[in-house]
């Protein structure tokens, strides 16, 4: 069987995909538009295990490792990348035995040209990707089996999530079967079903009152985006700064901490997370990596509508992830049951002062610094998507 396997693989380098028309709605070959690839996918073939494992774009590439397991014991290993060459892509892979030991030779690679790129294909002579969901994927290879006929193999693959950082304050969030208008009324069919959670832990500024603020909210999910209703009693709502992008933390607003990954770590000058400030008029903004206040309306659409001194948000959020760049086109991911996502709420609360007097938060954070949401995404809560 190891043999076998040895000699189809080896022989696939010979053998490229016929009658594969080309689509009619094709996209540029650049790598942003196959990253949905990226992740680890495992999967079952040739009697064994399969692992893929795909990084992100990064420096013109993405790279990847394969291994075949039988009987509990490594098959084979390969090495492969996807590269940006004279305006196209190339999928160039290496083979090693369980020791180690390459098949090619130093200087030989096996080549897959890339024929097109679609929404949810990325098809190359020899191999193609083809998403099937969120957490599925099939990659087809034409490979030369003993009788010397070509077949086209199947691979299915299931995304494995792990989280990369510990799973602290976990609140399961349920999928709405119709998305919520955001329309500021909260009568959506989701919101009778979504349960009320507190937005009472002090970051900054001396214990409240409730005459002064009370908050709670509700979360709700679709493939598309993460849904929010949040419900605030403050007595004074107060935005004294015109230029929304001017000491934006200082008037009363609402701050939504999203990590798309839930991995944690430093996000103050990246886009490792984002801390959206949802401001009165409805502006949203947060650092970029300019290091500057940046608008990303784009992100959040939100509705307020406030009666006496209680103010109802309802806000859709679109998620991005860690791959986002400023400077340029940017797609939101889709979510999927069991995906975890770090989150964090909280409300910049000012009555009459030049600063903010108090922020108050959805989770309990440790330490005397509580005020550290902006920069560390590792004190965020952890979502988790459920039917």
């Amino acid at each position: 069987m190891k043999f076998i396997c040895s000699l189809i693989f080896l022989c696939s380098s010979l053998i490229y995909a016929q009658n594969d028309t080309r689509p009619s709605d094709t996209l540029a070959p650049k790598l942003e538009n196959i990253k949905w690839i990226s992740g680890l996918w495992k999967g079952e073939a040739f009697g064994g295990l399969t692992e893929e494992n795909w990084s992100e774009p990064s420096g013109g590439s993405m790279m990847a490792t394969f291994k075949l397991i039988n009987d509990n014991e490594v098959t084979f290993y390969e090495i492969e990348i996807i590269r940006e060459v004279e305006n196209s892509l190339i999928l160039q892979l290496k083979h090693f035995d369980k020791d180690l030991k390459g098949w090619e030779t130093k200087n030989e690679t096996v080549d897959f040209p890339l024929k097109y790129i679609t929404k949810d294909k990325a098809v190359f002579e020899g191999m193609s990707f083809e998403k099937v969901g969120d957490t599925k994927m099939h990659v087809f290879v034409d490979i030369k089996n003993d009788n010397g006929d070509i077949e086209k193999i199947k691979f299915e693959y299931t995304r494995s999530e792990t989280p990369n950082k510990p799973i602290t304050h976990l609140t399961q969030v349920k999928t709405a079967k119709i998305a919520p208008i955001i329309d500021g009324k909260a009568n959506d069919a989701i919101w009778t079903k979504a349960q009320w959670l507190p937005l009472d832990q002090i970051w900054l500024g001396n214990p409240i009152t409730k005459n002064d603020f009370q908050g709670r909210y509700k979360l709700a999910w679709t493939k598309d985006a993460l849904y929010l209703l949040a419900e605030i009693q403050d007595d004074v709502l107060l935005d004294q700064e015109p230029d929304p992008l001017v000491n934006w933390w200082d008037d009363d607003c609402l701050e939504i901490f999203i990590d798309e990954d839930n991995s944690g770590g430093p996000h103050q000058f990246t886009h490792n997370a984002f801390a959206y400030h949802v401001a009165l008029d409805g502006n949203v903004v947060d650092m970029s990596t300019k290091k500057t206040g940046k608008l990303y309306n784009s992100h959040i659409e939100s509705k307020r509508k406030t009666m006496e001194n209680t103010s109802v948000w309802e806000v859709k959020i679109s998620l991005f992830d860690d791959s986002y760049n400023d400077e340029s086109d940017n797609h939101p991911v889709q979510l999927y049951i069991k995906k975890n996502i770090g989150f964090a709420l909280a409300y910049c609360d000012n009555d009459t002062s030049k600063t903010r007097e108090n922020f108050i938060g959805s989770i309990p954070v440790e330490g005397d610094d509580k005020n550290r949401g902006w920069i560390d995404a590792s004190i965020f809560g952890t979502l988790v998507l459920v039917k």
